[in-house]
């Protein structure tokens, strides 16, 4: 299972199912390893859609639904440092089908849950699949592609994520009124086990031929993969890994906090949305991501410049949000066209994978994207309980239809969550050093 190469490895030998002498393989490859993050960003973001359904079937309130959610960002922040450790020493290809598997049996699992610490216990295995997803993909995306091309097609592997998560909206909205959540949740699974065999098809860990592989070059120079004690702390006493993660884990808020789990309730409760007209207003968090992300992807390439993108980005992010939180009403127009534009301006933080994939040595990749992803899920996980917690603190305990009533002003509060976060995250990007897409590290 050693990511080291050799001539009667049966991933590299000729019985492969691709023939990576055509231009379209790479993309191939790295595709159908994005679907597995395509997969994930459902499961992180299928509670906004059925979170009325949740409470009414458990019994719960803000604070519990913020936990069975946040479970699944913690188990990222547990074992994302071990997965980047994991994929830096093994089959890139045996870890996305392994995480894979757990995922879709986990929402399985999660279907026939009646209490709420099994619920927990399903979501955070689900969040142990995900912690091998994004990782694999930008690893195998500098292994099958040159560096100038890779914030592109890191933007590209994320927009499709984001495709998942526009899925986790609307269209999983109307299949839950039509099916019930559980029901949904077993279609979920059965899409899960299609893309587990599209993996096992079509993804290998790196090309045959030494020309094509972008990353042996490296390989050769730098030696093998370091040991787990030096990894650990080459990632950790590299400054850039730290602000580069808290910059993409504040970005990243509004998508996991209001994408994920709160956006449908608060425009249905603050802002009297039916609930159909909430989903599909959060889902273009997700579209504005979607086109976000290439964009910015290409503008970074094509400028050869990493930093000054991320900070137009935080900018334009906190202006739209102080918008967002602060008009009195808005009409469903208004309300699309906002989200659409954070979406599309958060994305700015995919630039930070390559940033740091440049500013670490190759052979420790994975170990340092692993530290960053820690911080990045964690800020998620944390702010959906304190946004959970706010709402419980300023809620008069008035309950419709199984479900607790939270007023505008208790979910006004917790929206500053955004403002302070993002204020902080462009400072992160006013610090970081810049690139030109190089790698720059000693």
């Amino acid at each position: 299972m050693c990511s080291s190469v050799s001539a009667t490895d049966p991933m590299v030998s000729s019985k492969r199912r691709i023939d990576e002498a055509r231009s379209y393989t790479p993309w191939l490859v790295c595709f159908a390893a994005a679907a597995y993050f395509f997969y994930e960003f459902i499961q992180m973001n299928m509670f906004n859609a059925i979170s009325a359904e949740l409470m009414r079937s458990f019994n719960i309130t803000g604070v519990n639904l913020s936990k069975i959610s946040s479970a699944y960002f913690y188990a990222d922040v547990i074992f994302l440092f071990p997965a980047g450790m994991i994929i830096d020493r093994f089959s890139v290809r045996t870890v996305i089908l392994t995480g894979l598997g757990i995922c879709t049996a986990s929402s399985i699992l999660f279907a026939g849950a009646h209490q709420l610490w099994f619920a927990i216990a399903c979501h955070f295995a689900a969040g142990i699949g995900n912690a091998f997803c994004l990782l694999s993909c930008i690893l195998l995306a500098s292994r099958w592609f040159a560096p100038t091309r890779l914030a592109l097609v890191t933007g590209l592997i994320v927009t499709f994520a984001f495709a998942g998560g526009a899925i986790a909206q609307t269209p999983l909205e109307v299949l839950t009124q039509h099916v019930g959540w559980r029901m949904a949740l077993l279609f979920n699974g059965g899409l899960g086990a299609l893309i587990w065999i599209v993996n096992w098809w079509y993804v290998y860990d790196r090309p045959i031929d030494p020309a094509r592989d972008f990353s042996r070059n490296f390989k050769q120079k730098q030696g093998t993969a370091l040991p787990l004690k030096e990894g650990i702390k080459q990632a950790a006493s590299n400054i850039q890994n730290w602000k580069a993660g808290i910059y993409t884990s504040f970005l990243n808020l509004p998508l996991m906090v209001l994408g994920g789990l709160w956006g449908s309730l608060y425009l249905q409760q603050a802002h009297h949305f039916s609930a159909e007209a909430a989903a599909t207003i959060s889902s273009m968090l997700f579209i504005g991501a979607i086109i976000g992300s290439p964009v910015f992807g290409a503008i970074s390439d094509n400028r050869q410049n990493r930093r000054m993108p991320m900070i137009v980005g935080a900018v334009l992010s906190l202006v739209f949000m102080v918008l967002l939180v602060y008009l009195p009403d808005y009409s469903f127009t208004v309300a699309l066209v906002l989200f659409f534009l954070v979406g599309f301006f958060t994305c700015s933080q995919i630039i930070s994978y390559p940033l740091i994939t440049e500013s670490n040595p190759r052979i420790n990749t994975g170990t340092s994207l692993g530290l960053a992803s820690m911080l990045i899920m964690g800020g998620a996980g944390i702010a959906q309980q304190v946004f959970g917690h706010v709402i419980d603190f300023f809620w008069d305990k008035k309950v419709v239809n199984g479900v607790p009533l939270y007023s505008p002003a208790a979910y006004h509060v917790a929206m500053l969550i955004f403002l302070v976060t993002l204020v902080a995250g462009l400072f992160c990007a006013l610090s970081i050093r810049e690139t030109n897409c190089q790698d720059i590290h000693q």
